[in-house]
């Protein structure tokens, strides 16, 4: 790291994340311009050849790429775990809370109206989805090659259902860019030195592996709902490349397939997790609030909020002592290359279904989807601005 990267104190940590987990909206990449804003310009905490670096890193690994740049931030400057911990906190908590309010308050918002908004956040999710496969698609596969794998991706989660043909898809785009996007090597620049040993990094990729291999032998075996609720969370979220929105129909398979939660509810969850600031991945905590058997409510959103997250944290932890060697290795980027391609095809499967297929029932929903999805990306209106207005439109259409 630059010589400007000073250690300071867990609080100050806490302090200057819990500011930004109040007012950072716009998504993961907005939440990138934030930090650099913040870290690189203002407070000066590291240079903008290690910030550059260190995205890098955060957006090659599955998971929440904010919420992995801020905790390995928290890490730097907090000289440890602690601090690390505390960051992540302080982004987090505010927008969970939030969406834990809006899951328990759900049940009595009821009639008309109230199904009216339901739907127009549900349009929010169209448009929201339709704009995250446009900007991905033009950055993730712009050639033949990789627009193939996005297809083939595509025709795998139709044949195969669930979460193992997600977990398919992505298996095959890693193997298909081992094989066909063995291109010119990306550039490796910036040198990154954090306080994880080799032996914290190994234990914290063991446990990743453990925890993702042992909970579904042990839920086969005992039923208990808790730990089907960890694994179904932590699955989906040990499997996130290539950006947030990718985690809705992993989570689409894992809660909406079995049961404990209702696609209408998902959807409209989704779409209010779009108006609040911080990671996307605390539309967790609204569903594990709301699914069907217990534990919900505050345990639940406790549970999925942790699962969803922790895979994430987890991984880049037990990568930093190794990245400095791992990036510069062609295999790595080319497979990485193909499994970015795989998820645009996974995400565009989901526009379809659920997202297009619950939510565009008439003439009027189509206009309003579009308008959304232009709001979005022409007019560069703010999402939680495009959630309002379509919130509102939704009781609105029905009256007219």
């Amino acid at each position: 790291m630059s010589r400007e990267s000073a250690k300071g104190s867990v609080a100050e940590v806490f302090a200057a994340f819990l500011k930004l987990g109040l007012t950072s909206f716009g998504g993961p990449i907005a939440h990138l311009g934030y930090f650099r804003h913040e870290f690189v310009e203002r407070r000066k905490w590291l240079d903008e050849t290690s910030y550059a670096d260190l995205v890098a890193l955060c957006q090659f690994l599955p998971g929440p790429a904010s919420s992995q740049v801020g905790f390995t931030l928290g890490i730097q400057r907090g000289n440890g775990l602690l601090g690390g911990l505390a960051a992540w906190f302080a982004f987090t908590m505010p927008s969970a809370l939030i969406l834990f309010a809006l899951a328990m308050g759900a049940a009595v918002f009821t009639g008309p109206v109230a199904e009216g908004f339901l739907h127009g956040l549900k349009l929010v999710a169209v448009a929201v989805v339709a704009q995250a496969i446009w900007g991905m698609s033009r950055t993730l596969t712009p050639d033949r090659t990789r627009a193939g794998i996005a297809l083939a991706a595509i025709g795998i989660v139709v044949i195969f259902a669930g979460s193992f043909g997600q977990i398919a898809a992505i298996a095959l785009g890693a193997c298909a860019g081992l094989w066909l996007c063995r291109g010119e090597a990306a550039p490796v620049f910036g040198h990154l030195n954090f306080p994880v040993t080799r032996r914290a990094g190994i234990i914290a990729l063991v446990l990743f592996a453990a925890l993702f291999l042992i909970p579904p032998i042990v839920v086969r075996v005992t039923g208990a709902q808790a730990l089907a609720l960890f694994d179904a969370f932590y699955r989906s979220g040990a499997l996130v490349f290539g950006g947030g929105h990718v985690v809705l129909p992993l989570l689409q398979a894992e809660v909406v397939t079995p049961g404990w939660v209702s696609n209408e509810t998902f959807l409209a969850g989704y779409g209010l997790a779009q108006a609040v600031p911080g990671p996307l991945f605390t539309f967790a905590a609204y569903l594990g609030a709301v699914t069907g058997p217990p534990p919900n409510g505050f345990a639940g959103a406790a549970i999925a909020l942790v699962a969803l997250l922790l895979p994430g944290m987890l991984l880049v932890y037990g990568m930093l002592p190794f990245w400095d060697a791992m990036r510069t290795r062609p295999a790595a980027q080319a497979a990485m290359r193909g499994t970015n391609a795989a998820v645009v095809g996974i995400l565009g499967a989901a526009l379809y279904n659920p997202v297009w297929t619950s939510a565009v029932l008439t003439p009027r929903d189509f206009a309003l989807a579009l308008a959304g999805f232009l709001l979005l990306t022409v007019w560069k209106w703010p999402p939680w601005v495009v959630v309002v207005l379509l919130a509102f439109a939704g009781p609105l259409s029905r009256m007219i």
